[in-house]
């Protein structure tokens, strides 16, 4: 793979940046579509950023923004540990132009297990994403366990982080595996599995997330494609 450097945009939910990456940062950050995001790409070295761009400031600056980063090394899931988390900071408004998380898994060639009880009290399985993978559980049934998703932020189509993944499990009286999503205005919102678009170190949705689709009869978090309550029936805004 070529070592070669070339200048990209690399998207964020809250601006981007330009910098030089190589090949395999570019494969990391492309995750559908004609555009990068900088999440997945993880902790750029500073001289490799040329200038970034603040969507609060609604301005370009020369130079690369703050990093603030931690390295926890938690174990998060079975066979999956954290390693490092940080954001990319606006060195004027301090506002965050991008997230990432930086995970390792002990043993490559086995699948990552289910997420350690203190990150959600109830285990849910489901199906995996990218069948590609062929995932097995201990008793070869065909499916393995995405609790790790639990807390990665959710990004909609247009590179906006719009919340983070609490919930994964399925809905009294539906079928099928939902996620459910803390926004960022702190409400809930439910999305329907076949809408994410792919799982990786965020979650990336194959459209945009709507403000709301609570009932305003029984209260329930409808999904983004719905038209009516899934739960009393009643027409949604």
């Amino acid at each position: 793979m070529s070592s070669e450097f070339r200048l990209k945009k690399l998207r964020g939910s809250g601006g981007y940046i330009m910098a030089s990456v190589n090949d395999e940062q570019q494969r990391k950050g492309n995750l559908g579509g004609p555009d990068l995001f900088l999440a997945p790409v993880g902790r750029l070295d500073f001289e490799k950023i040329s200038k970034y761009y603040c969507n609060t400031c609604e301005k370009e600056y020369e130079g690369s923004p703050r990093i603030d980063y931690e390295s926890p090394n938690e174990v998060v899931a079975e066979n999956l540990i954290l390693l490092e988390k940080g954001q990319y900071l606006c060195t004027t408004c301090g506002s965050v132009l991008a997230e990432y998380r930086n995970f390792s898994k002990p043993d490559e060639k086995a699948e990552v297990g289910l997420a350690r009880s203190d990150k959600t009290e109830v285990p849910y399985v489901v199906p995996d994403p990218e069948p590609q993978r062929s995932p097995q559980t201990a008793e070869s049934s065909g499916v393995t366990a995405f609790n790790s998703v639990i807390g990665l932020s959710v990004y909609d189509a247009e590179a906006r982080r719009v919340g983070v993944v609490k919930e994964i499990g399925i809905q009294p009286g539906q079928s099928g595996i939902i996620l459910a999503v803390t926004k960022t205005d702190g409400t809930t919102a439910i999305i329907k599995w076949e809408e994410v678009r792919k799982i990786g170190e965020i979650v990336l949705l194959g459209g945009q997330l709507s403000n709301d689709f609570r009932c305003a009869k029984c209260g329930n978090s409808n999904a983004p494609s719905s038209k009516f309550c899934e739960i009393c029936g009643n027409k949604l805004k």
